[in-house]
């Protein structure tokens, strides 16, 4: 009765883990579908394997959960989406030197655990969320060469008086 109960708990275990990186990947294939890539440098996201771990251009720790982004002159446009926020161990996510338009969604506010941000270079537009001032693990945040306008948040500011981050 005991190993029975054993097996169910590790079952159980697996499963969790196994719908943790199909989350992710769902996060990213929403992305994906919100972006025209000419250069094909996307092609490898494929939504159907357990997890998004083996596409170019995504990093995974040993749990194998995404923790880098990196998609720097790709050549890419389209939006970034509101699901990027569900990358809860996300640390970079670099997407400079492409067509990127529209706002930066709040929720990438919830990536507490990033550490750069690089959106430099886009076509962004509006203003810088509040809800940055969330990523206090944030060391760099490069917003130079957009369309972004309106005042940085104050809870933005209390990062860089903290004396971690570096924005431009």
């Amino acid at each position: 009765m005991a190993s029975q109960i054993l097996v169910c708990l590790i079952f159980v275990a697996v499963i969790s883990v196994v719908v943790d990186c199909n989350s992710e990947g769902d996060a990213l294939n929403a992305w994906k579908t919100n972006l025209m890539d000419p250069n094909g440098i996307l092609q490898s996201w494929d939504p159907t394997l357990v997890n998004p771990c083996t596409w170019y251009h995504v990093t995974c720790n040993l749990q194998n959960s995404v923790v880098r982004v990196d998609l720097g002159n790709g050549g890419l446009s389209g939006t970034l989406v509101p699901e990027l926020g569900l990358l809860q161990n996300l640390q970079y996510l670099e997407v400079f030197n492409n067509n990127i338009s529209g706002l930066i969604p709040t929720e990438i506010g919830n990536l507490t655990n990033l550490v750069s941000l690089y959106l430099q270079h886009n076509q962004l537009s509006g203003s810088v969320p509040s809800s940055l001032g969330n990523l206090v693990s944030l060391l760099f945040m490069y917003l130079n060469g957009n369309n972004l306008s309106g005042r940085i948040p104050t809870q933005v500011i209390h990062l860089i008086q903290g004396g971690k981050l570096r924005i431009m």
